[in-house]
């Protein structure tokens, strides 16, 4: 296990160095100063997804998902709850389907909602269908 970590920052992607044992105290990032970590799920986008997937150190909870649909609408209060819950430890993201096709095509989405933790750059799970918050929360903690 690694004691210096990377931790892409939300606010700018800057790839920000810290010991393991600080990640619970409130760390900023040394580009924009802004939260590393701020308890709701960063937004990806083409241009910060190859960074976050392949830079954190941390695992990367995805919410693969789109406006119109029914139960990623009802997942997004429990993505919400997650974030809060595990932060700092993992990130947690979301990704609109509608908006990064390609994205969603090379990560082979089918279904919405779709969650995979991502470690390093190597998907390691992937859950696909509305869950409750405790389901999640089990199931990151299992496979992260």
């Amino acid at each position: 296990m690694k004691d210096k970590l990377h931790i892409v920052c939300p606010g700018c992607s800057s790839i920000n160095s810290m010991p393991r044992d600080k990640l619970a105290d409130h760390p900023v990032c040394g580009t924009c100063k802004q939260p590393i970590f701020y308890a709701r799920p960063t937004e990806l986008t083409a241009y910060n997804f190859d960074k976050h997937i392949n830079n954190d150190h941390i695992p990367v909870l995805v919410d693969f998902w789109a406006s119109w649909c029914g139960p990623c609408k009802m997942m997004a209060p429990v993505f919400e709850q997650a974030a809060i819950r595990l932060e700092p430890y993992v990130r947690v993201a979301k990704l609109d389907t509608e908006k990064e096709q390609g994205i969603a095509a090379q990560c082979n989405i089918r279904s919405i909602p779709t969650m995979i933790i991502f470690r390093e750059g190597k998907e390691k799970a992937r859950q696909s269908g509305a869950v409750s918050l405790e389901s999640l929360i089990s199931w990151v903690q299992a496979n992260s």
